[in-house]
């Protein structure tokens, strides 16, 4: 799929995504959504990530987190308040060491708890793009707080392709299981 351009494509591709996320989670067996990730014996996952979920609800929260980081950020900069969209001290160099704090931080959290999180936080973000328009989403620099990208950007980032990320993730997982 083509990376949206507009906002109604932008929420298509978003709900579209979730719902392949979760049809995903629901086809999976009950053995696969209790055994613990281990990607070890695949030297192509070399990326952090790789090893650092273990489970469905550390990809779920990674999700959530990452939703967190997108309505806070518009949040306090909308409010005058101006805002980077990683919170200090982490710049695009090291958020992986913040993605590893989001993971600690959710360690006793129950997947329960994980499912009801990512599923209002993808709401409450779907909400908050409806607010925008075409023009203020897909404009680049249209907000100075964006830098020389468009808003729009980082909510598909946020959305459909991180989406597609824990897809990919959790395919590779059940894969082990068929």
């Amino acid at each position: 799929m083509a990376r949206p351009g507009d906002k109604k494509e932008m929420i298509e591709a978003a709900n579209s995504n979730f719902e392949k996320l979760w049809s995903l989670i629901e086809s999976m067996p009950e053995e696969s959504l209790n055994t613990e990730f281990d990607f070890s014996d695949d030297k192509k996952k070399k990326e952090a990530h790789w090893q650092r979920d273990k489970n469905l609800r550390d990809v779920l929260i990674h999700l959530y987190e990452w939703h967190q980081l997108l309505l806070k950020w518009v949040k306090s900069n909308l409010s005058g308040d101006p805002a980077d969209f990683l919170p200090a001290p982490y710049t695009w160099k090291t958020y992986g060491d913040m993605n590893i704090e989001f993971w600690k931080k959710h360690q006793n959290t129950s997947l329960e708890s994980s499912e009801r999180l990512v599923k209002s936080s993808h709401k409450e973000v779907i909400e908050m793009v409806q607010t925008f328009s075409d023009e203020e989403l897909f404009t680049k620099k249209y907000f100075d707080w964006t830098g020389t990208t468009s808003l729009g950007s980082y909510c598909v980032s946020a959305l459909s392709s991180h989406y597609d990320w824990a897809i990919k993730k959790l395919k590779a997982h059940a894969k082990k299981f068929s």
